[in-house]
């Protein structure tokens, strides 16, 4: 069986037609004949080359509103016909079925008419049947004909027809089959999750758009990002994006969307390692950057607010590999942009999914993503003492930090700045003294400060620790049959606790 195979006849089906007149007009001027159904077929008309009809190679004319137009055996014969195969080749012979070596078609638009609100009935008419059949049934003969299964392949397969003509390798072939087969089987997980609903009955996820990154999170680990990241961001200056860079983008991004003031926040290894919310751009970064100006070296800053030139000039003064803004004014552009690899992201307001899944052992972990933010009103008063309003404020800024912070974790925080936190410890008590050193090694008065811990104390210690440095409030999800031990010491030494009734732990 020869490898290099003639297109001769094509079948050209499609919903998309931009871009589609190169590709006809090469084909025709290649000598190869045209199949084709009702908008496709008038459109290779438009073009001034002749097209035959379906209908009329079937005598069946599209029935049923359109929802059946190719299924038949003398269209799905001249794709699936083995052209050595001297059985299939009698039989197609017999039933007067041309050969079909070239199948152009797409899909229906079903993510899209769900993502736009459509009604059910709408939605079920963009479940493609023919397209989707005649994908598998061209990609499966891969080794006589070539299948175009979406917009997304017309370009490489009209530079593959300007390079070389009507002509392709097999190895051509089984690339597009490759394709075709990626196209299907994203299309029936969109279906098939839009059926399930809520219900998570199995697991399908589908992403394209692979991007192959520098390595994995080592040097000797490979790495890919699947998904249109150009969707959430305009990379406007930089080296190229690494798979660690994507791990903090993806907490700063949660961590600064719990924020509607003006804030700034410094990450590291997915943590805040300096946060504030002022009026102004510059004031919150000089107050982030306060919290920890040596952790802040190399990390990942981030902030809800468009950066202008004074708060640039002071960004500038220390390295970081990565800054994200929704605006930038030229002048800071400049300022910022004169270190070659720093990258410069311009967010975008692309919405984020609502479940989060990640591969563990020999299966994968679902949930939903932790979309809660505590309010004033969600707050319980579990002592004597009631908190201050500036107390609540504190707490609730704390309480957005250490929800995005790794477990075991504890945030200080005063005047709506982030003094300092434990994070990932194995010891509550250990975050607590960390976090503790840390405030006092950047020369910060805890006295007066709030305290937020992601889990409940069943034993008073850090409340201890807490009160004797000067907290003067603690906001906890309680919980425990415990908590009133905790409680209890609140209330003896002066010190207002809050509940939430949620645990926000990150692992």
């Amino acid at each position: 069986m020869s490898e290099t195979k003639r297109i001769k006849t094509a079948l050209v089906s499609v919903y998309h037609k931009e871009g589609l007149d190169e590709i006809i007009t090469k084909l025709h001027e290649e000598g190869v004949e045209f199949l084709s159904t009702g908008g496709t077929r008038q459109f290779i008309e438009s073009l001034g080359y002749p097209c035959k009809a379906v209908e009329d190679l079937t005598t069946y004319p599209s029935i049923l509103g359109g929802r059946v137009k190719t299924l038949h055996p003398k269209v799905f014969g001249g794709i699936l016909c083995r052209r050595g195969l001297e059985q299939d080749m009698q039989q197609i012979e017999k039933y007067e079925i041309p050969e079909i070596d070239l199948v152009i078609v797409d899909l229906y638009p079903f993510e899209a008419t769900v993502a736009s609100g459509a009604d059910e009935p709408t939605i079920i008419e963009k479940i493609d049947i023919g397209g989707i059949s005649l994908i598998r049934a061209a990609a499966k003969n891969y080794n006589d004909v070539v299948i175009i299964a979406s917009q997304a392949q017309y370009q490489p397969f009209r530079d593959m027809l300007m390079e070389h003509g009507a002509t392709t390798s097999l190895e051509e072939r089984r690339w597009f089959a490759k394709e075709a087969f990626s196209v299907s089987s994203h299309y029936d997980s969109a279906i098939f999750n839009y059926f399930d609903g809520e219900e998570g009955s199995a697991f399908r996820c589908s992403a394209n758009n692979q991007k192959t990154l520098r390595y994995g999170e080592n040097p000797h680990q490979k790495g890919h990002f699947y998904g249109n990241l150009e969707a959430m961001f305009d990379q406007i200056h930089g080296k190229e994006i690494s798979y660690n860079n994507l791990l903090d983008i993806n907490a700063a991004v949660d961590l600064i969307d719990e924020f509607e003031e003006t804030t700034f926040a410094v990450l590291k290894h997915n943590n805040a390692c300096g946060l504030a919310s002022r009026p102004t751009v510059l004031e919150a970064w000089n107050d982030a950057l306060a919290g920890d100006p040596v952790s802040a070296f190399g990390g990942v800053l981030i902030t809800n607010g468009v950066i202008d030139k004074d708060a640039a000039e002071e960004i500038n003064k220390i390295f970081f590999e990565v800054i994200i803004a929704p605006d930038y004014d030229v002048d800071a552009l400049e300022i910022l942009g004169q270190k070659k690899n720093r990258i410069i992201l311009v967010r975008k307001p692309a919405a984020l999914p609502k479940k989060q899944f990640r591969s563990l052992l020999n299966g994968v972990l679902v949930q939903d993503r932790d979309l809660n933010i505590e309010k004033p009103e969600d707050l319980k008063t579990a002592t004597t003492k009631a908190p201050t309003a500036q107390e609540i404020e504190d707490m609730l800024f704390a309480n957005k930090i250490v929800k995005n912070s790794k477990s075991n974790a504890i945030v200080l925080a005063k005047g709506k700045q982030l003094l300092a936190s434990g994070v990932g410890q194995t010891s509550r008590v250990d975050a607590l003294k960390q976090a503790i050193e840390k405030a006092k090694n950047f020369g910060f008065d805890l006295k007066g400060a709030v305290m937020a811990s992601d889990a409940f104390f069943p034993f008073p210690d850090c409340v201890e620790i807490a009160g004797n440095e000067g907290v003067t409030a603690v906001i906890q999800p309680g919980g425990s049959i415990k908590d009133q031990l905790s409680f209890d010491y609140c209330n003896e030494h002066g010190i207002a606790m809050v509940t939430t009734g949620i645990r926000h732990f990150k692992h």
